[in-house]
């Protein structure tokens, strides 16, 4: 006889086949609701991994998805958008992948997910970038919702101390300093304010922006930037051989020349004493901007590789010396409704762009066509630079204002290319009255060395050699290299037989 153990077993054997094909008749009954404009909802928008990793390790995090509706649902998908690139491993209802099909939720109900990342920040950055963030994407019906998953991956200082991505961080002394000297990069996450205090910048540092598309009640910007508010300053001190670089965070190859990684630097509103020295600022929307009675000195600074302006003032003063502005998809330098703007030795070149080297107006239109409008006064002392490009005419001049005081230029010793702008009805004096001793180029004329490979050093042959003025307080070209005290070059470098 069998032992009474082995008859309750076969019993729950047969149990067990019977409710098995029971559920899987029931499950064949499921009304799932179909619906395309079904909309699933979830616990957060984006799941941060908000750890900062000093030692290899992993973090996980947990979401719920929510089906509110009253019928069951099947998601057809839920994956990770880079697939088995991802650094990211998900377990979603008790199943392991990064890639799980047909998910059922039963109506007002809710499953979890699990994300898991493992990171070793001491990789380098083509396999662990400062921030790693990707898209975890849910199919329903025919239609896909995302969740954002963001961790940061390389070990650096991240501003502020936790995810801060379309948020804003505020730096702020009591007027003191706040010095920014660990050698470890610096990584600001969505906008960085510096009040009331002066931040000051070492040689060598490396800043990178995470930035992206922004939303608040004033509606859609673009975050991942650095402004001063009106008691901030910002003070960068590279050096030739250790400039400062601030950058988009992506380091990858393909983002080697990307513009509009990030918003750029502003200078907010009566902010003074700002000063930038032997930067590198690239792949940005805007170079530098100074707003509304700000004042900003840039020395030896690069600034390429934007979506709009190098540099752009707007009611500000601008000192600009041994600046190089180049690949820049607006103007290489913009001024707007006036201000005060003195550059030295300056190269701005506008090539395969349809936007001028320099524009300069003096006038804030207040509708369409410019019928009500605001006029400030414009004072631009230009000389030694070379502002060129691939169009006719790369100087932009507006002055709408009746009276000349609101529209003092001086222009002198530079390298330019006008054509239109000598018309009648524009500037017909502008090489003869206004622009003193400059050279107005031709498309055959020697210039730099080799402006596809975005060299803008003087070729053997170029014209701007010898034909700048002497500047008593400039002895030092872009590369820190002596300048000819007597005949310099016009433009941010001086000719070297290298």
């Amino acid at each position: 006889m069998k032992s009474f153990a082995v008859e309750v077993l076969h019993f729950l054997s047969i149990l067990t086949v019977i409710f098995i094909f029971s559920w899987t008749g029931c499950r064949k009954d499921l009304d799932f609701n179909t619906d395309p404009s079904l909309k699933l909802s979830f616990s957060v928008d984006t799941l941060f991994f908000d750890t900062v990793f000093t030692t290899q390790g992993s973090a996980t995090r947990i979401l719920k998805i929510f089906n509110h509706d009253s019928k069951p649902v099947k998601i057809s998908k839920v994956y990770l958008e880079k697939g088995s690139n991802s650094r990211f491993n998900l377990n979603v209802d008790g199943l392991p992948g990064k890639s799980v099909s047909n998910v059922e939720i039963e109506g007002n109900d809710s499953i979890y997910v699990f994300a898991e990342v493992t990171i070793n920040p001491d990789d380098p950055l083509s396999i662990s970038p400062f921030v790693l963030d990707e898209n975890l994407v849910v199919e329903l019906n025919g239609n896909q919702q995302k969740v954002v998953l963001e961790a940061w991956g390389q070990n650096a200082n991240y501003i502020p101390n936790n995810h801060n991505s379309n948020g804003v961080a505020i730096t702020t002394c009591q007027l003191g300093n706040i010095s920014w000297d660990d050698p470890k990069p610096y990584v600001i996450f969505g906008v960085l304010l510096i009040d009331s205090c002066t931040l000051n910048i070492p040689a060598g540092a490396k800043i990178y922006i995470h930035g992206g598309v922004a939303k608040n009640v004033n509606g859609t910007y673009s975050d991942g930037f650095i402004y001063t508010l009106e008691n901030g300053k910002i003070n960068i001190a590279g050096t030739k051989e250790n400039p400062v670089v601030i950058q988009g965070d992506r380091l990858e190859e393909e983002f080697k020349d990307l513009p509009a990684q990030w918003a750029g630097i502003r200078i907010g509103p009566l902010s003074k004493g700002n000063i930038i020295r032997y930067a590198i600022i690239k792949n940005s929307i805007v170079g530098v901007r100074a707003d509304s009675n700000s004042q900003v000195k840039i020395y030896n600074t690069r600034i390429y590789n934007t979506t709009s302006s190098g540099l752009l003032g707007v009611h500000a003063t601008m000192v600009a010396e041994n600046c190089l502005m180049y690949n820049n998809g607006g103007n290489a330098f913009q001024a707007e409704f006036g201000g005060n703007y003195f550059l030295s030795y300056c190269t701005l070149a506008s090539y395969s762009n349809d936007q001028s080297a320099l524009s300069l107006n003096n006038v804030k239109c207040l509708d369409a066509l410019c019928n009500d409008k605001m006029i400030y006064g414009l004072s631009a002392d230009i000389k030694n630079c070379i502002i060129t490009g691939s169009q006719n005419d790369e100087i932009d001049l507006v002055n709408l204002s009746n009276n000349a005081a609101n529209f003092e230029l001086k222009f002198k010793n530079n390298v330019v290319r006008v054509k239109d702008l000598l018309k009648s009805n524009q500037y017909p004096t502008f090489l003869t009255d206004m622009c003193i001793n400059c050279i107005n180029t031709k498309p055959t004329d020697h210039l730099f060395k080799d402006i596809n490979k975005d060299n803008y050093k003087l070729d053997t042959l170029s014209i701007a050699e010898q034909k700048a003025i002497p500047v008593p307080s400039i002895l030092k070209d872009i590369d820190d290299r002596d300048r000819d005290v007597v005949m310099p070059d016009i433009g941010s470098y001086e000719y070297y037989v290298e």
